[in-house]
This record gives structure tokens, C-alpha cells and sequence, in this order.
């Protein structure tokens, strides 16, 4: 569970990541002060729930929450301010709910309560096998068998791609894919994308001086965040 606070009061946001990590003690969380820094933040990392100040100083809280709805549709979105009168701009926004300062910690846990329940339930890995959850359908597959796994671009879970050429829909998240695949020899090159190390087959220059893989019986052209060549090269010792 990894989750987002965006808040330009140093104090409010001390006391909220306080009280998740009250409540979700195994959960990563992260922070911003400001809008510029949540932008980068939103851009380097993928979350499950976001709690979003109103009014972040340098922009309004509605601009990040749009920039992170395009960039993680599945994410629960928190609005947090001192106003009442903003719970319905934060309706009209579509977005999960909104808390008021000062944090109730009561009402802390209801909303993330809320926001549990739906979240997809984490891949079951057990004897180097996977369990794929979807439409009420368990698929067994073989850790070793995947090349690599992507967002669905729905938001609503990944599709595993194996040596075979076949495709797996799952309804897990990508971060839960990459907490349980990251002792199996997988790194995420993207926000969007996980891949096993051992089937990397060629990296290559691609756009914007950025650059791109293909993994072993696939013709697909996996694109790498910049933020992770270098981590990605070191992994492979090259």
C-alpha cells in the first residue's frame, strides 16, 4: 500500500502521515509540500490513495488531483481542507472523499476503511506460482513463464505477458506486483511496466534521448522512465 500526503502545512501533514502510520503501519508513505513537488512526486510514483490539500500555496490541490486521475485511474483520492464548502467541489470532481483540518483520527480511519475494501487483492505468490484473479476466474502460472507484466490502462488492473505469447488479465495493481515480485527478479523500468531481468533482450536508444527494451519472444517496445535507467543498468551490471 503505498500512499501520497499533499500538504503545504508542514504541521497538518506531520500529523496525518502520524496518524496512517498509526493505523497502516506497513504502509509506504510519501510526501509533498507544495504543488511543484507533488507534481515530480506524481511523476517518479505510483500510489493507492492520495490525500490532497485544497490549497497547496504555489496551485490549487484540484490541478494535482487531475494530473494524478490521468496518471493512476484505479487511486483513491482524498481531498484535505480546513472549509466544509469544498466537500462539493470535491463531489463535482469525482473524487473518493475529503477530511477536514484539524484531522479527526476517527475519521481517518473511516476513510481509509473506505478505501480498503475495494482495492484489488494482492497476487498470490506460493511456490514460484502465481494465482491470476479474473472474473471470478483463478488462472496458476508459473513465476518463470512471466516476460513481463503492464497496467491494463484502465485503471483497474494488469495483464502478464508470458514466453508463449500469451496474455493474462489480472485484478491486482501494479504495486502490489511489484512488492511481491521484487525478490523474483523483477524491476519496474516504468510506471506502467515491470519486467523480469532475465528475459531482457536488447536496450536501445528511443525518444527524447530516453530509452527502451524488449524482453525475450516479444516484439513490443517497453519504454524506461528516465528516473530508472541507471538503477535498471546497475541491476544487470552493465
Amino acid at each position: 500500500m503505498r500512499i501520497a500526503v499533499i500538504d503545504d502545512e508542514k504541521y497538518s501533514r506531520v500529523e496525518l502521515i502520524h496518524q496512517i502510520r498509526e493505523y497502516l503501519p506497513q504502509a509506504v508513505v510519501e510526501e509533498a509540500g507544495n504543488g511543484a513537488q507533488a507534481m515530480q512526486l506524481l511523476e517518479r510514483s505510483t500510489f493507492d490513495i492520495l490525500f490532497i490539500d485544497i490549497h497547496l500555496g504555489d496551485m490549487e490541490g484540484t490541478t494535482v488531483a487531475s494530473l494524478a486521475r490521468r496518471l493512476m485511474p484505479a487511486a483513491k483520492i482524498i481531498f484535505a481542507t480546513a472549509y466544509s464548502e469544498y466537500a462539493v467541489q470535491a463531489f463535482e470532481m469525482q473524487v473518493d472523499d475529503y477530511i477536514l483540518k484539524p484531522f479527526d483520527p476517527a475519521r481517518i480511519r473511516q476513510v481509509l476503511d473506505r478505501c480498503l475494501p475495494g482495492e484489488a487483492a494482492a497476487p498470490a505468490v506460493t511456490a514460484g506460482r502465481l494465482a491470476i484473479s479474473s472474473n471470478r476466474h483463478t488462472t496458476l502460472l508459473d513465476v518463470g513463464d512471466v516476460t513481463y507484466i503492464e497496467t491494463d490502462g484502465s485503471g483497474r488492473g494488469c495483464i502478464l505477458h508470458t514466453l508463449s505469447g500469451e496474455e493474462y488479465a489480472d485484478n491486482a495493481s501494479m504495486s502490489e506486483y511489484e512488492n511481491r515480485l521484487a525478490s523474483q527478479g523483477f524491476y519496474r523500468i516504468h510506471k506502467t511496466c515491470l519486467v523480469q531481468l532475465k528475459y531482457i533482450q536488447d536496450i536501445f536508444p528511443w525518444n527524447n534521448s530516453s530509452f527502451a527494451l524488449r524482453v525475450r519472444n516479444s516484439s513490443t517496445v517497453l519504454p524506461i522512465g528516465r528516473d530508472r535507467i541507471k538503477e535498471l543498468r546497475r541491476r544487470l551490471e552493465i
